[in-house]
């Protein structure tokens, strides 16, 4: 498939010849490689070939086919471990990003479902980082994910993880508090998880960005100074258990993000990891899996219940 950008253009990009827009909008290209791309009919404007003489308006579509760009290695390991007219789930390894983003496009689970399933629009609707392996949920239509959003928005499914962390963790732990920032660290991808107190009622959100968060955490075993913890999530934050188990004092395996040193993954996106790095890590990818997922099909209302055992490289951690 193609990369195809896309931007509606807003009041203040009006009146622009259009080289001159591309050019001060998407600085990767020259005023000269724009005028190449619109000759070669790459630039579309509400869908219709663009001219170098073309003026940019309020409202209108600007699309552009990209370059072809290489795309670093995925696995493409995907179980289906149920499917019928309306949604899918599957089981994704790790090393394989659920969306197109940065250097990833057709190297995606999503452009997998396209090509190899034949689904013509699909959404994931529980997100999984790319190092995260484990249970998904696709919705194959607009009427599946709105009812299937809505079962997440609303807290009525269950969502369960196992984690390999560092040390010997609790017995249990109910992680209650909130998501924020974390300007201090350097990385600007990097949150903090700050427990709230112990009242009946939240504490008042320490700040706008606050999001609240809670999080059931039990030790599942012990040994090799790692422990296999067992998350249940009641709401669906980014980072939510690798910030929550860092705050803890239990970073998980292999985080470069939250494990034991934040700069490993300034180092890893510059490629300039170290061995030593990789021997902190203890693992290539992150130790986290979806490993249950009960939800209401979108359309018959059936209570569906799914799991996915632990994968190999996890289990080895452990032995």
């Amino acid at each position: 498939m193609k990369r195809r950008i896309q931007l509606k253009l807003a009041a203040a990009q009006s009146g622009r010849v259009l080289p001159d827009f591309l050019a001060d909008r998407f600085t990767y290209h020259t005023r000269e490689q724009w005028l190449a791309r619109i000759a070669e009919q790459r630039v579309k404007v509400d869908g219709e070939p663009a001219s170098a003489d073309t003026v940019t308006a309020a409202g209108t579509l600007l699309e552009y086919i990209a370059d072809e760009m290489p795309e670093p290695p995925v696995c493409f390991d995907v179980t289906i471990v149920y499917e019928d007219y309306d949604i899918m789930v599957v089981n994704k390894p790790a090393n394989l990003p659920c969306h197109p983003a940065g250097r990833y496009f057709n190297h995606t689970l999503w452009a997998w479902l396209k090509t190899h399933r034949c689904i013509e629009s699909p959404t994931l609707v529980n997100r999984l980082d790319r190092e995260t392996s484990g249970l998904s949920v696709v919705a194959k239509n607009s009427k599946a994910e709105a009812r299937c959003r809505a079962q997440f928005a609303k807290r009525r499914v269950v969502k369960r993880y196992l984690a390999v962390v560092e040390g010997v963790f609790p017995e249990a732990i109910e992680a209650r508090g909130w998501m924020l920032p974390n300007p201090e660290s350097g990385v600007h991808k990097r949150r903090r998880f700050a427990p709230a107190g112990t009242g009946a009622l939240p504490d008042a959100p320490p700040s706008a960005d606050a999001e609240w968060a809670e999080t059931d955490f039990r030790r599942l075993h012990s040994g090799n100074g790692l422990s296999l913890v067992e998350a249940v999530l009641h709401t669906g934050r980014l980072h939510q258990i690798r910030a929550s188990v860092n705050a803890l004092g239990y970073p998980l395996v292999g985080d470069k993000l939250y494990g034991p040193d934040p700069m490993i993954f300034v180092r890893f996106c510059t490629d300039t990891m170290t061995e030593e790095d990789w021997c902190r890590l203890r693992l290539p990818r992150q130790a986290l899996h979806a490993a249950e997922l009960e939800f209401q099909h979108p359309v018959t209302g059936v209570v569906l219940h799914f799991e996915a055992p632990l994968p190999a490289d996890l289990a080895g951690l452990l032995r």
